[in-house]
């Protein structure tokens, strides 16, 4: 029987509205499987090629934009051939200047009085010259056992014939953990081979087993958290105090491992929160642990704070009580740095969207490093001047590419993803404009996270959340010195000799064992590196 032409019609529909349907699923199914090839170049590339992010211009050349007009500067003279070729040359004696600060044995080859005859005539000769070789020597680690002997006295006449018998005893230093074996310095090597060296307390154990002490792991770790207790927390406590009175601060999170917290699985994740000083101050900086990411942690920990917070996009941050975030370029150019190495190999890199947004990212940082060479001991006020004449036409050019760029490309793909990102925190990217303190990215943070994120990948975990707040502490404490060249391990063994021997509630007191106080001795400090 034939269909009628209704029927027909009413056929037509269905099919053509399946197909639009399938056509739907097509596009979805294609962008995930675009998504999903991004994410393997791009795992790849993390895997096999090279982590770093610095765009070789050879590679990535836009003839776009306005870049000769904005780092064009007619003030600047051409360098001289002469002045080149100055440069380049090989300072002479470096050698002997990276040696300068280091204690020197000197060995003497003489001949003997037998051998002191002239081959040809058998007269005396005579030392006319010397020949000098220089070697490093490598003192290995040695343990010694230090008796502290106390010494007490009395008198004789009133033994024998007083009432009473005046007793003396002599001084003797307070210990850094009584009745037991620690002393300063194991205390502070212990230190420095796991939170600076990355030795987790099994290798440390081992070594001492090798230099014929024989300290359980236990103990190990009860002189670390004993010490971080008792000795660098009121030291901690006093940084956490200075640092809130600055106005300008840096912060980061990663994740860290805590078997043995309450209510929570051993494979669960916690967090290491860093914040710190920017630039122009005295370095500090402060790690502290907590068990999640919520954003009730750095509210806590900042409480009284008011200021600039230089942050990555995490939310957590946000909502805090008198402070303004400031976005970080760093993370809205890896975004598009990371969008070029998904892209298949058959792309031209050099003609892409991503290429356009990365080199948006990379006109500001260079605005940034020739304000910096132009400007000797660049003030603020400079700064910000200049960011107002060259790094705002970028920002202006960059905001209206975006918006642009946006409706055309899908919002779940690694470019989609970047522009989002830039848009999304546009209001934080640009308050570096504000003030010519600010920096252009959150680096700082993220270099001084770095060391905690080694350190992990050797002790992999945190037995208890007393040691993962332990780890908090001395990690503060040495990270800090580093930033104010100090040697951590000497730093660490003359905290640990002195602390015991003051009252801690003493802020005067304290305050002459903070990194940067003149008290600290020459013996703490990091030669000046050659120039």
């Amino acid at each position: 029987m034939r269909k009628t032409t209704n029927e027909l019609l009413d056929t037509i529909e269905e099919l053509a509205a399946k197909n639009a349907d399938l056509e739907k699923q097509k596009e979805v199914l294609e962008a995930k499987i675009k998504w999903l090839e991004e994410q393997f170049r791009l795992s790849q590339q993390k895997k096999f090629g090279a982590s770093s992010e610095k765009t070789n211009p050879d590679q990535i050349e836009l003839p776009l934009f306005n870049e000769a007009e904005i780092t064009a500067d007619v003030k600047m003279e051409e360098p001289t051939l002469e002045t080149i070729t100055y440069n380049r040359k090989k300072h002479v004696g470096q050698r002997d200047a990276k040696l300068e600060n280091l204690p020197t044995e000197t060995i003497h080859y003489r001949l003997s009085e037998e051998e002191q005859v002239c081959l040809c005539c058998g007269e005396t000769v005579h030392e006319m010259s010397t020949q000098t070789r220089r070697e490093l020597k490598i003192i290995p680690a040695q343990v010694t056992v230090v008796e502290h002997v106390r010494h007490i006295y009395s008198c004789r006449q009133c033994e024998r014939e007083g009432i009473e018998t005046p007793v003396v005893t002599a001084k003797m230093p307070a210990a850094v953990f009584p009745k037991s074996l620690a002393s300063p310095s194991a205390m502070a090597y212990i230190m420095n081979q796991k939170y600076v060296e990355g030795m987790p307390l099994y290798r440390i154990e081992k070594q001492f087993e090798r230099l014929g002490v024989f300290l359980s792991r236990q103990t190990i770790a009860n002189w670390v958290i004993y010490g971080a207790t008792k000795w660098l927390s009121p030291l901690y406590n006093r940084l956490h105090e200075l640092l809130l009175h600055l106005d300008r601060l840096h912060a980061d999170e990663t994740t860290v491992q805590v078997l043995a917290e309450p209510d929570k699985l051993a494979t669960s994740k916690s967090y290491m929160w860093l914040y710190r000083s920017g630039r122009d101050v005295s370095p500090i900086v402060l790690y502290d642990y907590q068990t999640s990411r919520h954003s009730k942690h750095p509210k806590a920990f900042l409480k009284g704070f008011a200021g600039y917070l230089h942050v990555d996009g995490y939310a957590g941050y946000h909502d805090m009580k008198d402070v303004e975030l400031v976005g970080c370029w760093a993370h809205s150019r890896r975004k598009y740095d990371e969008t070029l190495k998904s892209l298949p190999a058959s792309v031209d890199k050099s003609t892409s969207l991503a290429a356009e947004g990365l080199h948006f990212c990379t006109q500001l940082f260079k605005i940034e490093k020739q304000i910096e060479e132009e400007f000797e001991n660049c003030s603020p006020e400079q700064r910000k001047e200049e960011r107002q004449k060259r790094s705002q036409p970028v920002l202006d050019a960059y905001l209206a590419w975006l918006k642009s760029k946006r409706p055309q490309v899908p919002p779940k793909s690694k470019l989609g993803d970047a522009i989002n990102y830039s848009l999304n925190q546009w209001s934080k990217l640009i308050v570096f404009m504000k003030d010519g303190r600010l920096e252009l990215d959150n680096n700082r943070a993220e270099r001084s996270i770095k060391p905690f994120v080694m350190g992990r990948k050797a002790w992999l975990f945190a037995q208890s959340m007393k040691g993962a707040t332990a780890s908090a502490v001395i990690y503060s404490i040495v990270e800090t010195a580093k930033e104010n060249q100090l040697n951590p391990l000497n730093y660490l063994t003359y905290l640990f000799e002195h602390l015991p021997q003051i009252d801690l509630d003493d802020q005067e007191a304290l305050d002459q064992f903070l990194p940067w106080s003149k008290s600290i001795p020459n013996e703490c400090r990091i030669p000046a590196k050659l120039k």
